[in-house]
């Protein structure tokens, strides 16, 4: 038995896993004990959504209002966007068409309690420090600018004019402004990302980090080296066309969860259904659809997957080879294997790459994905029988080393048989966010391109500055240092998401001013510069009304589509502001010269889709579009087989294999997951229905032979420590081992628990992600 903790032990290190013989709290509720694992058999979806989501609206101190949401999120008639995943809205007008996820994350923004003045002045915040990240979301709403007064350790109240007018004297006073950081969540509107990159611009950086720098980045390099555009080429039609569907890397029941209507759509008509995934999750078995009444009130459940594949963390690359290899193999005997016309007429590099595969070996190819030659040959088979095949994915490819890579090897097995640009193929990433998508589309980008630039300068009138900017990473590195003094960050929970945790929390407390514009408080209020701002805007179900009348902002999807959202619920506070207000204010206050007309701007957001139409390919008669019925389809030159490369052909890439799959004797290589009962850094519960965990976060899955070579049980008390690439060591302390179906070697855990164990240096070459999803870890038993 581990000993109890010592009464004066900082909670904050017990939640960070950083007190020696100490069980560690995480960052949900403080955990009463009560934890427990069971399998989960039912299918995804269906009633246990049912359930949670009556449970959900019954704990709601305003059913009634969470009913009336639920009616309008995702409509197109005067609706509102779902804030949660970045999942198209059903093109056929479907009611009801939400998740359990979505459904958590709007009440969770909907809530009564507030974060007002009196709040804040009964806690300081070296207090609320100690609090668990859940006790501070817990709090409720922010009600009201505040600032951070260092003589007594609280928050106390500021005017909106006196906070704007703190932001432009402080950044006019940079010695330059390379010296300060704008970061970007993807919860801001297209309307908002274009007004924040604009006023970041004209001020004179390109430092625009985004969470973009931490999930997809890997994604938009890969594809924009292959096809010429950063985003995947498929639409729902693709979807409902598709014979075979591979979903990588990905937890759809969780993460997307829309996504299993259009799976359990694609096993009715016969398609393949293929996860490529180091866990078995809950999507890839089968769901009972809730808004399909007659399979709820019959409990008829349909396949949401036909195959599992249990690749090794980081053997994806590896994996896909193995597919091209058997192609490659059957092309010798039957040609139609290839799409040779596709390959001669649309793409370049095919015979390197060719050369390539056939020099990799076999016994290569089995050791780097985990799975055996005649497993790749089965899955290689599979795609050969389909002619119209979608591959998908998510973070669980791209935090990686060699995330870029991976999706270069996607995109080489979908060119070998022409999976692009013809209905039912193509690429799809997933993305996690609401528009985090938009944002790289309207500007926020700190590697812009001077096509972009160039539009904006003729446009705006403004010379923006043409160096790159920092990412995630960078900016932290020059937070530390000092050479970042200001950090501006529009939504998210930024040092919870970044990885080092320690690290990326000096890095803020160095800065001499902090600025948060949030919906509710998190653990980026607490851990702030010397001084420190909070600025609380409307949240995606609120009315937004400004000087011409109510508001409207758009978002774009995973697929593509740009659609117009308006709130349907009155402010939590008479003193919230708009993301585009809250902007303009800063940008006025900073740039008192602009000839930029800021406040118009911000009295109608119309005037800003009319100069977003002019700057951004595929935006023209923007305002127009926008109030069509589900919007409108932003154009993807790949998908007509348009190929904005150097060549103008889609460009087959032939690099080697990762070498580093291996961990090492006695290490294992560790993921990072997102528990069911969480969006992003948002935890709701302790709990994870479909993984049947109950009551505990701080957890690790582990396969049940790597347990017993450990000589550990279920629950056993762990220490887990990861082996960065820079020499460095660092540990947690107090997890629970958990068996679970993961491939001897492996093991996984949740964010933003484990991103402690993610260094700075532990950041991809190719993407400058955090490679949270590739980690060298050890564990042993701890003693006691």
């Amino acid at each position: 038995m581990a000993p109890s903790p010592d009464p004066a032990a900082d909670t904050e290190q017990l939640m960070m896993g950083a007190v020696p013989g100490a069980a560690a709290l995480g960052r949900g509720p403080v955990p009463d004990g009560d934890h427990s694992r069971h399998e989960y058999h039912h299918p995804a979806a269906g009633w246990g959504a049912a359930r949670s989501v009556s449970k959900v609206l019954l704990r709601s101190p305003e059913p009634v209002e969470g009913i009336r949401a639920l009616l309008v999120m995702n409509q197109e008639d005067g609706g509102f966007d779902c804030p949660g995943c970045a999942w198209p809205d059903d093109p056929t007008g479907l009611r009801l068409d939400i998740c359990e996820n979505g459904v958590k994350h709007v009440t969770w923004e909907m809530t009564p309690p507030r974060a007002d003045r009196d709040f804040f002045a009964a806690h300081t915040v070296a207090e609320l420090a100690r609090w668990t990240d859940y006790d501070l979301e817990a709090v409720g709403r922010l009600a009201e600018p505040m600032t951070y007064d260092p003589d007594t350790d609280h928050y106390v109240p500021i005017s909106w004019e006196d906070a704007f007018a703190l932001v432009g004297s402080t950044l006019r006073g940079l010695g330059s402004p390379h010296e300060a950081a704008f970061y970007t969540s993807g919860r801001l509107s297209n309307e908002a990302t274009f007004l924040y990159q604009l006023w970041v611009r004209e001020f004179g950086t390109n430092n625009l980090p985004d969470c973009s720098n931490m999930c997809h980045e890997a994604s938009g390099r890969a594809l924009t080296a292959a096809i010429g555009s950063g985003k995947g080429t498929t639409d729902l039609e693709d979807w409902e066309q598709a014979d075979a569907i591979w979903l990588m890397g990905d937890n759809a029941a969780s993460n997307a969860p829309r996504m299993l209507t259009w799976l359990a759509e694609a096993d009715r008509r016969g398609a393949a259904l293929v996860h490529i995934n180091p866990l078995i999750e809950a999507a890839s078995r089968r769901t009972i659809v809730p808004h399909e009444f007659v399979d709820m009130a019959t409990f008829r459940t349909t396949r949401t997957g036909t195959r599992n594949v249990q690749v090794r963390i980081g053997g994806d690359l590896a994996l896909m080879r193995g597919v091209a290899k058997a192609v490659f193999e059957t092309a010798d005997r039957d040609p139609a294997a290839l799409d040779q016309d596709f390959i001669d007429t649309h793409t370049s590099g095919f015979e390197q790459y060719r050369a390539v595969v056939a020099a990799t070996p076999w016994a290569d190819l089995v050791q780097g994905s985990g799975i055996a030659e005649a497993d790749i040959r089965s899955l290689a088979a599979s795609y050969l029988a389909s002619q119209r095949v979608i591959i998908a994915w998510c973070l669980g490819l791209t935090q990686h080393e060699h995330g870029v890579d991976t999706v270069r090897e996607i995109m080489n097995v979908l060119l070998l048989r022409g999976n692009i640009g013809r209905p039912g193929a193509g690429p799809a990433p997933v993305r996690g966010h609401s528009n985090v998508q938009g944002n790289r589309t309207c500007g926020i980008d700190h590697r812009p391109t001077p096509a972009f630039l160039d539009k904006l300068a003729q446009v705006c009138g403004i010379d923006p500055p043409r160096e790159h900017g920092l990412g995630t990473v960078a900016a932290i590195e020059a937070m530390q240092r000092r050479d970042v003094k200001v950090f501006v960050a529009l939504g998210g929970n930024f040092v919870l998401a970044a990885p080092d945790l320690p690290r990326t929390f000096e890095a803020m407390r160095n800065c001499d001013l902090t600025v948060q514009v949030s919906t509710k408080l998190n653990r980026s209020h607490v851990v702030h510069g010397k001084r420190a701002l909070i600025l609380p805007c409307l949240g995606r179900s609120e009315r937004d009304a400004q000087a011409a009348g109510e508001q409207g902002v758009t978002v774009e999807d995973s697929m593509a589509m740009v659609h117009i959202s308006y709130g349907m619920k009155d402010p939590a506070s008479p003193h919230l502001r708009s993301e585009c207000s809250i902007l303009g204010g800063m940008a006025r206050a900073t740039l008192p010269d602009s000839r930029t007309p800021w406040q118009d701007y911000v009295d109608d957001y119309d005037r800003i889709r009319d100069t977003m139409s002019q700057v951004l390919p595929g935006f023209e008669d923007f305002n127009a579009k926008a109030r069509r019925p589900h919007g409108f389809r932003l154009a993807q030159p790949a998908r007509e087989r348009t190929f904005l490369t150097p060549s103008g052909r889609a460009e087959f890439w032939s690099g080697p294999l990762p070498d580093d799959v291996e961990p090492g004797e006695g290490r294992l290589m560790l993921t990072t997951v997102r528990s069911h009962d969480q969006f992003n850094t948002s935890i709701y519960s302790n709990d994870d229905r479909y993984r049947g965990v109950k009551g505990l976060r701080t957890v690790i899955f582990m396969n049940a032979d790597d347990m017993r070579d450990r000589g550990l049980s279920d629950f056993d008390l762990i220490d887990v420590t990861s082996f960065s690439k820079d020499g460095t060591r660092r540990t947690l302390y107090g997890y629970r081992a958990v068996e679970y179906m993961v491939p001897p070697g492996n093991a996984a855990g949740y964010m933003p628990e484990l991103n402690v164990l993610c260094g700075l240096a532990d950041m991809s070459t190719e993407s400058e992600q955090p490679v949270t999803k590739h980690l060298v870890v050890e564990v042993v038993k701890q003693a006691g």
